[in-house]
């Protein structure tokens, strides 16, 4: 088997039945328990999860330790998924277990996101990880992510409506998922607010886990370096990321190194095309896109969507600022012609039409609405990058 027919059969793996954690406890079962052999911090939340898994992994790196790093979706490469101190995941360790998984009979069959999972548990127990940084998928209680069995501290960013039938049709009930993974007498480190905190101190308090809530006054949410992170966005997840450090007992000289140090591709990551500024940003929901207008007076916007997304609430914001727009096919299944006119097909045609208005303008394009989108634009654009493109990791040997 090869790595792209190894992909192709992984993705073609759909969920079935209710969401819930048995089907990847079964996987994990049959691979002798991986999550019994690393302690975890679990991140859960609405938006800002990658970037402070982002904020811990170079933590984890300045402090020398042997790491662990899950975050979805990827980018370019499944590998992406799966990162230790040694590198991207090989393309030889996806094959064989994709291979293992294929010959096995399962009674309820696991979806792609089950067996990624536990594919990332099964390789950080074999390269001897001493501390891992998890990000859950969609939700938190029935979330495969949530099989973890030695969670150290978790972070809920914050709760918003992103995934809302999924999650139960209400924001307390998206809320009540999230923070059903607190772990009685674990740490909570939390954004949340309003109706999330709500929920989320409520249920800190019945499991017993110590919820601190962040403050910028507070010490234990101070900033000791400036965030490497572009966006000011950006400073409410390094205060969280500050925070989980320091309750994990990390030194500040590290805390500071691993703000400063953090990437996190494909999020307000800039580009030069020539004399034209180009920015790519996941922004999925109407808060990201939001928070992303802020950064900017103005610029060229190219934006792709999925059906599930609220793409009216995040044009909502980011349209205004808008000197042109262009809408994009973002990938397979994603939104066409209906996101409006001009509509490209292809995202880097859009790009490249967008940055010939900018040369006359001195704006500069910002490609939004879709991390699948950035992605297809990514690939394109890296080898523009002002230096060494963020988040290149060496395949682990």
């Amino acid at each position: 088997m090869t790595y792209r027919e190894a992909l192709d059969w992984l993705f073609a793996r759909r969920r079935q039945g209710e969401r819930g954690t048995g089907r990847v406890r079964e996987v994990l079962r049959r691979l002798g328990h991986p999550e019994d052999a690393f302690p975890a911090v679990h991140v859960l939340g609405t938006n800002g999860k990658g970037s402070v898994v982002a904020y811990l992994e170079a933590a984890f790196r300045a402090a020398g330790l042997p790491f662990g790093a899950y975050t979805s979706p990827h980018l370019l490469d499944f590998r992406e998924r799966i990162r230790t101190h040694l590198g991207l995941i090989p393309e030889e360790r996806v094959v064989a277990f994709a291979a293992w998984a294929m010959g096995e009979a399962w009674p309820e069959p696991p979806g792609f996101f089950d067996l990624a999972t536990a594919l990332a548990f099964l390789h950080f127990r074999e390269r001897g990880v001493a501390l891992a940084a998890v990000e859950a998928g969609v939700g938190g209680e029935k979330d495969a992510t949530n099989a973890l069995s030695r969670v150290a501290l978790t972070v809920l960013t914050h709760v918003g409506e992103d995934h809302l039938e999924a999650l139960g049709g209400s924001l307390e009930a998206v809320a009540r998922d999230k923070a059903g993974a607190f772990r009685p007498g674990v740490p909570v480190v939390t954004g949340a607010r309003g109706v999330g905190l709500e929920v989320a101190a409520r249920l800190a308090r019945e499991r017993g886990a110590p919820l601190y809530l962040l403050d910028p006054e507070d010490p234990l949410f101070a900033l000791p370096a400036p965030p490497g992170l572009r966006g000011a966005f950006q400073e409410e997840n390094a205060r969280l990321a500050a925070a989980a450090l320091r309750l994990l007992g990390f030194p500040e000289g590290v805390i500071a190194q691993g703000l400063r140090e953090a990437r996190n591709p494909g999020r307000l990551e800039r580009f030069l095309l020539g004399r034209v500024e180009v920015y790519l940003d996941g922004a999925h929901n109407p808060p990201a896109a939001q928070a992303l207008a802020r950064e900017f007076a103005g610029y060229h916007l190219v934006f792709g969507a999925f059906p599930r997304k609220d793409v009216a609430g995040m044009l909502a914001h980011l349209l205004p600022k808008a000197a042109s727009v262009r809408f994009a096919q973002a990938g397979q299944g994603a939104l066409g012609r209906e996101l409006g006119e001009p509509f490209f097909p292809d995202p880097w045609e859009a790009l490249l039409d967008a940055a010939g208005k900018a040369l006359e303008d001195g704006l500069p394009v910002l490609a939004t609405g879709s991390l699948y989108l950035v992605g297809a634009l990514r690939g394109r654009l890296a080898p523009f990058i002002p230096g060494l493109p963020p988040g290149s990791s060496p395949q682990d040997r």
